[in-house]
């Protein structure tokens, strides 16, 4: 058993198995097979569909259905082994079972054998008689009335079997053993290739379950890493405000700030979120960024009714929407707007963050660079590779656009 934990999340895997259905349809399937066969080689040899004979050949491919199972009991003891050394367990396993369908068959056909032989003598004058020892003889007659001339001629006393040889007593259980050897170890080929692709299925969903999980640690952390900048710089702005003697302004700002916080950690770091939500999440970080800049900070939110239930990474704008406050706002005296937009193009969704701000200074940018390398690592994480982030100065400000698949309900 392996067992993964990641926080809530448990992978738990057990030992792959053929489904035992499987195993009873493929047991039953292969003597059903054998049955027609045998079957049909009878009657093309001359055999009526005796129903004498049709219960007998089902009673032997029952019991052979009944040791087909116990072979599986056995088989999946060492289905965690290397397949070479089931294999060699088959081999050795299917023997005694195949002796003991043998058996069973010889014990059965034993009264239709002497019954066939007895027919094939009267059809050719001959007759079969065995002793006390249970030596099998027939005897020939030399003429047709018995006699030659008025004299009794003794029939020709012809030995078929011999009693005292072992041999030949046990050759046609050895024969017919070696058939029924062949059956069940097809069947245990088949069952260890089944086994075979169980292995690889379970192996399949694990791997993609530890993938599941690389890809939720990546974006967690990810976006944990949004969170302890964004406080930095509210507790800095806060800090001046403190220390500057506007309080009510900073009271206002405390409580836009704790607004925030419990609308951004109410979901789960890994999920996405609806477009609107986020662009509420936003409006309330712009708002705290208004009570430091009360004069020089204006924003517009254009979000399409029809988008608003689009999802997208939680708090995937704030890095774009910070930048533009920190190179934007924070670097002139002037009134500044902030921009955010959704569009759909061609089934894609599209966002951009702009500002009329001067851009980015030369020189300038670590931190910049960071924020938007997070946003492009965590929707690299969320869509792969296909995703679009563009960012630059662009006529009268500097914009950033993502594009990435517009997907709704989760």
């Amino acid at each position: 058993m392996i067992v993964v934990s990641m926080g809530k999340a448990q992978l738990t895997e057990t030992q792959p198995s053929v489904p035992l259905q499987a195993v009873v349809i493929s047991a039953v399937g292969l003597w059903s097979v054998y049955f027609v066969l045998i079957t049909a080689r009878g009657f093309l040899v001359g055999m009526d569909f005796d129903f004498d004979l049709l219960w007998r050949r089902g009673t032997v491919c029952a019991v052979g259905v009944l040791v087909t199972l116990v072979l599986w009991f056995i088989l999946r003891l060492f289905e965690a082994r290397k397949k070479w050394i089931m294999m060699a367990v088959a081999l050795v396993a299917a023997l005694p079972g195949a002796v003991l369908v043998a058996q069973v068959n010889q014990m059965l056909f034993a009264p239709i054998q002497e019954r066939m032989e007895k027919k094939f003598a009267k059809e050719r004058g001959i007759k079969l008689r065995r002793d006390e020892a249970g030596n099998l003889f027939a005897e020939i007659p030399q003429a047709p009335a018995g006699s030659i001339e008025g004299r009794d001629v003794p029939p020709i006393t012809v030995t078929l079997q011999d009693a005292d040889d072992k041999g030949e007593k046990w050759l046609p259980i050895v024969d017919a053993a070696l058939s029924r050897y062949y059956i069940l170890l097809t069947w245990a080929s088949l069952f260890i290739a089944l086994s075979a692709i169980a292995q690889a299925r379970v192996a399949e969903r694990r791997e993609e379950k530890f993938r599941s999980a690389a890809k939720a640690a990546e974006l967690r952390s990810l976006r944990y890493q949004v969170n302890p900048h964004f406080l930095f710089n509210t507790l800095n702005s806060l800090s001046a405000l403190v220390m500057t003697g506007k309080a009510e302004r900073a009271e206002k700002m405390i409580q836009t700030i704790s607004r925030f916080y419990r609308h951004s950690l109410a979901d789960e770091p890994t999920s996405d979120v609806p477009l609107k939500d986020e662009f509420d999440l936003q409006q309330l970080y712009l708002n705290i960024e208004a009570v430091r800049f009360p004069d020089r900070l204006t924003c517009n939110f254009d979000l399409p009714a029809d988008l608003a239930d689009a999802r997208v990474p939680g708090m995937i704008l704030q890095p774009l929407v910070e930048n533009s406050v920190k190179y934007a706002v924070s670097a002139v005296a002037r009134e500044i707007t902030i921009n955010v937009v959704a569009r759909e193009e061609f089934d894609r969704l599209v966002l951009t963050v702009s500002d009329d701000g001067p851009g980015i200074p030369d020189g300038v940018g670590h931190g910049f660079g960071i924020g938007l390398a997070n946003v492009r690592d965590r929707l690299e994480a969320r869509f792969g590779p296909d995703i679009g982030l563009t960012s630059g100065p662009v006529p009268g400000g500097y914009l950033t656009e993502i594009r990435i698949p517009l997907t709704r309900h989760g």
